[in-house]
């Protein structure tokens, strides 16, 4: 792409891949509060259409986020099952996650802290890598974007200001350049 993408070019990306485009009409049904389908689903479908790849080519798994004050392990457990059994013929790791309740386990499983999250966005907005913040809510089909889309199409791999864990952001960027060598890091 020669000009910059717009979001709504992101979109029909990432609605070529069939699992976002069936995940997006189920979504809205299962009344999840605050819901948007997010991260690699969305941005590596620009990845791999500017790769000449399928657009689902590489996706390991399909990110939901949601908002919820109720933060017990429990209410969570049950969103999740319920996305699970509307989602079973996907046949798709479908990652599901109340932002509410990231605080809780960041550390244990990352190594640094998170501090509680205030909406759903807070948690794309903390993406290691600028130009992954991206997702689609659910209830409206409206691009939401952090930072913007220039980086993304232009595959510029930089740390995320509002989550600057530099080894974190090398790992992450390093298997990202893993699976689309083209893409280039770059270092403040």
């Amino acid at each position: 792409m020669n000009h910059a993408i717009s979001g709504q070019q992101l979109l029909e990306a990432a609605l070529s891949n069939p699992v976002n485009q069936a995940l997006l009409q189920l979504l809205p049904k299962l009344d999840i509060p605050a819901c948007t389908l997010t991260a690699g689903c969305l941005f590596q479908a620009v990845w791999n259409l500017q790769s000449g790849q399928p657009a689902d080519w590489g996706i390991k798994d399909y990110d939901v986020f949601y908002f919820d004050q109720d933060v017990s392990w429990e209410a969570e457990n049950q969103i999740i099952e319920r996305v699970q059994k509307a989602c079973a013929h996907l046949a798709s790791n479908i990652e599901v996650r109340n932002q509410a309740r990231v605080h809780l386990w960041y550390e244990q499983r990352f190594g640094a802290p998170c501090p509680r999250l205030q909406s759903v966005f807070d948690g794309i907005d903390r993406y290691l890598i600028k130009a992954t913040c991206v997702a689609v809510d659910v209830s409206s089909g409206e691009l939401y974007s952090t930072h913007g889309l220039d980086e993304l199409q232009q595959g510029i791999l930089r740390i995320n200001p509002l989550n600057p864990h530099p080894a974190m952001f090398m790992r992450k960027a390093q298997s990202y350049q893993a699976r689309w060598p083209w893409l280039k890091i770059e270092m403040p």
